[in-house]
């Protein structure tokens, strides 16, 4: 599936299924460290180093950096490049790849909220269920 890519040339990448991500610091994981160079990112993703470079210079990813400056990509920052790729497969920008990218990470954030809040809810009902209880022993009633 070729990719024609804003930021230089025509580029074949991989297309394939997608986990959604944005950032390439997935702290705690063995995703988010960065081992690759440049040039295997860009032969794994299927598309050019000057295009991963564009993608960095618009703020998509930020790779790890070597302390000589060098840049390492991460699993995770593979990831994007690829769901980078199937956005501008779709016809976006490159501004409007970053809007997306940025809002599936929002919602991700306000997913895993929802989730420790609905968990928090069910604790409290619980809570609730055993003071109803303890409410109608104290009357009398149990």
């Amino acid at each position: 599936m070729a990719v024609t890519d804003r930021a230089t040339s025509t580029e074949e990448h991989d297309g394939g299924p997608v986990a959604p991500a944005f950032s390439g610091d997935a702290a705690g994981s063995g995703d988010g460290r960065g081992v690759y160079a440049i040039s295997v990112a860009a032969e794994l993703v299927g598309t050019g180093q000057q295009n991963i470079r564009q993608y960095e210079r618009k703020g998509l990813l930020t790779p790890d950096r070597t302390d000589g400056g060098t840049r390492r990509y991460s699993e995770n920052d593979l990831t994007t490049l690829r769901r980078i790729g199937v956005l501008l497969d779709e016809g976006l920008n490159l501004a409007g790849v970053k809007r997306v990218l940025e809002l599936e990470e929002a919602n991700r954030g306000l997913t895993e909220d929802n989730r420790g809040l609905s968990e928090h809810n069910e604790e409290l009902r619980a809570d609730n269920r055993g003071l109803r209880k303890d409410l109608k022993a104290a009357r009398g009633g149990g």
